[in-house]
């Protein structure tokens, strides 16, 4: 089990000790449907009921602020488990390109305007790439996960999967830049 899964399941009570509370709810804070159905997956086994935004009564959007994903994340993270009373789960992703200084970066889902479509995003990317050698299109999927209690500290946690913008998109599966990346 991971380590923030363990302490956040059993209370920071003692291993080896017998649980007797309840499963606790864990509250995923995306309302990209894309992004809960990926994270309701990959957290299929750890011992919490997943609540959404929605399940848990959440109206109040968080305002993407921070200057770094981890800002965004962190900010998230608070925000929606003091206003639900859940521990909360909240990530910030972002697609960051090396030809263009790491941009969209933090700014991903916005970068090509506050409503773009994912296929707008993807346009916008291609124009910026527009003479950019295929061989210089280096670039990474960068993930921060935060952590937090009602009243308590944030914990983070990150990865990232590096790749290349490929000329055009393809699959059928994903969402945002996935198709490109």
């Amino acid at each position: 089990m991971v380590p923030w899964c363990q302490d956040l399941a059993t209370g920071g009570q003692e291993k080896g000790k017998h649980q007797t509370t309840p499963l606790k709810n864990l509250l995923i804070a995306t309302r990209n449907r894309g992004k809960l159905a990926e994270l309701t997956a990959l957290l299929a086994d750890v011992p919490f009921a997943l609540v959404s935004l929605e399940q848990a009564g959440v109206k109040q959007d968080v305002n993407e602020t921070g200057a770094t994903l981890e800002e965004n994340a962190s900010l998230k993270a608070a925000t929606y488990a003091r206003l639900s009373g859940l521990q909360t789960l909240a990530d910030d992703s972002g697609l960051e390109v090396d030809a263009l200084g790491g941009d969209p970066g933090h700014l991903s889902s916005r970068w090509a305007g506050e409503c773009a479509t994912d296929a707008q995003r993807i346009a916008f990317l291609y124009k910026k790439l527009q003479n950019i050698p295929d061989k210089a299109r280096t670039a990474r999927f960068r993930c921060v996960i935060a952590i937090a209690l009602p009243h308590g500290p944030v914990e983070l946690h990150s990865g990232e999967c590096q790749g290349m913008i490929i000329e055009r998109p393809r699959g059928s599966f994903g969402f945002g830049y996935d198709p490109v990346f």
